[in-house]
């Protein structure tokens, strides 16, 4: 697991770091035991399973940045073409001593951010046209520096590996069914790896679902605490939250049904629905549970 640079100004958090080793251990150990029991139940097919879970693992970890960009249709932008978004980023690389990474701009009512990257050299952070209308200047460089801890802190690259392994269960059991059980249709042990294989699959899908919010709702708590200390402004990041987070009810439902699947990803939730299941599996902690934290680090900031 890789550290943050050691001279970053953002505040370490070990924590934090605990938990992304844990969960990559364990979501990791979850993959190999599927793929196991893939060529246990399989003999005949298992130079297909492991190339192919090689293949679409590797090819996940180096274009995961992309996708996810390209799916949010993040644009990138030049300093000529969004002076003041280059401004706030420039800051704020400024004040954590970071690289500054790639800028991007989405074209989308609803106001949020996220960024992305498996490390410094190929992060990107992006900013929604809805967001950028209606937060003030230090509202905006709370936010940013917010997901510029998650390119600081690697939890983002971290977030991006681990959601997806429960997704290549899925696809390496497509690809088991269609290579391996078709061609051994009369032995006596297809009825069971008909039964098996899908439900091995669901049951690891559901744990890295699981450990990946545990891991996701920290880790926006962790961003928040590093952004605010960074910046010396919580009050700013707090009416920023509260202000985007109030703004979602007024965003069509078809906007926010195309952010929500990449809720793990943004600032703030996207919910389409007050009665959304996500909201009981948030990849987010609650409005008030972040600002609670920032009231409690703006008290500290005011004593000190």
């Amino acid at each position: 697991m890789p550290k943050a640079r050691s001279h970053s100004r953002y505040v370490p958090d070990r924590g934090l770091t605990t938990r992304m080793v844990t969960t990559m251990f364990l979501i990791g150990l979850l993959y190999v035991v599927f793929v196991g029991v893939l060529l246990a139940l399989l003999k005949s097919s298992w130079p297909i399973i492991l190339v192919i879970a090689g293949a679409v693992f590797v090819a996940q970890f180096w274009f995961s940045d992309r996708i996810a960009a390209y799916s949010m249709g993040a644009r990138e932008v030049t300093p000529e073409q969004a002076p003041e978004l280059h401004g706030t980023v420039d800051r704020i690389c400024a004040l954590a001593d970071m690289p500054k990474p790639r800028v991007a701009i989405a074209d989308s009512d609803v106001p949020n951010a996220f960024a992305t990257g498996r490390n410094e050299r190929t992060a990107l952070v992006c900013a929604t046209t809805g967001l950028l209308r209606r937060l003030e200047p230090e509202e905006l460089e709370g936010v940013l520096a917010h997901e510029l801890s998650h390119v600081a802190h690697r939890d983002v690259a971290v977030m991006t590996i681990a959601s997806f392994l429960g997704v290549l269960a899925g696809m390496m059991t497509r690809v088991a069914l269609y290579t391996g059980l078709g061609r051994n249709s009369r032995d006596s042990n297809t009825a069971i790896a008909m039964l098996l294989i899908p439900l091995v699959s669901a049951v690891v899908y559901v744990i890295s679902f699981l450990l990946t919010r545990l891991l996701s709702r920290y880790r926006e708590l962790s961003a928040d605490r590093a952004a605010a200390l960074l910046t010396g402004r919580p009050s700013a990041l707090a009416s920023a939250l509260t202000k985007v987070t109030g703004q979602m009810a007024r965003i069509p439902t078809r906007d926010l049904r195309k952010a929500e699947p990449f809720n793990a990803f943004w600032f703030a939730p996207a919910f389409s629905s007050k009665e959304s299941l996500s909201r009981l599996l948030s990849s987010h902690p609650t409005l008030e549970q972040r600002l609670d934290q920032l009231a409690r680090i703006s008290t500290q900031l005011g004593r000190a």
